[in-house]
């Protein structure tokens, strides 16, 4: 299939997992996230969940990243050039929605690229080579262009990997991991 079709599939079978479904696998993949060997670095950009998209609730592996005393990253997206501007989460960090309901950061202390160690990277679908199918407008695939070569790439599913995604493109990204509440893939 290629990402349209796969965008299709992957959100009508989102709209059919409850609010219980949700959270138990949003739980799931979190503590399969502990057993990565990815907890060395300091800089973890962490996306906040749009709830009306049923995405993976990732207040589950913001706890854990806190409770490891990792710096968290959040990103605010800007819809003129399509970039991500990435802020350190503190205790002062106001959250707002934004038109598209996704809850962003309102300011804050700015955090290059560069100094990102570990990227969880939000997607509808993903394959067994680790590309990924997101909501199409590039963000993710930009900002991961501009972070080391060494930054490690997690993508988050409620489903398990499709075999392949047809039609990629040259500025696609590829995942180094993707967790699945059952199965943990590795693409390195």
């Amino acid at each position: 299939m290629d990402k349209k079709e796969l965008r299709k599939k992957y959100k009508a079978l989102r709209n059919e997992l409850s609010q219980e479904d949700i959270e138990e696998k949003s739980l799931a993949i979190a503590n399969k996230a502990l057993t990565l060997p990815v907890w060395n670095g300091q800089y973890y950009h962490l996306f906040l969940s749009i709830a009306e998209q049923r995405e993976i609730d990732t207040t589950f592996l913001l706890s854990i990243l806190q409770g490891k005393d990792k710096e968290v990253v959040l990103s605010k997206s800007n819809f003129k050039d399509g970039s991500l501007a990435h802020y350190l989460l503190t205790d002062n960090t106001v959250i707002r929605k934004n038109i598209y309901n996704i809850p962003e950061p309102v300011g804050g202390l700015e955090v290059p690229e560069e100094k990102i160690d570990v990227v969880f990277v939000p997607l509808l679908a993903f394959d067994r080579q680790g590309n990924r199918v997101g909501y199409g407008k590039g963000f993710y695939d930009r900002f991961l262009a501009l972070c080391r070569k060494d930054v490690i790439k997690i993508g988050l599913s409620f489903f398990e990997a499709e075999e392949h995604i047809e039609r990629l493109l040259e500025s696609d990204i590829k995942l180094d991991y993707c967790i699945t509440p059952a199965e943990v893939y590795s693409f390195s």
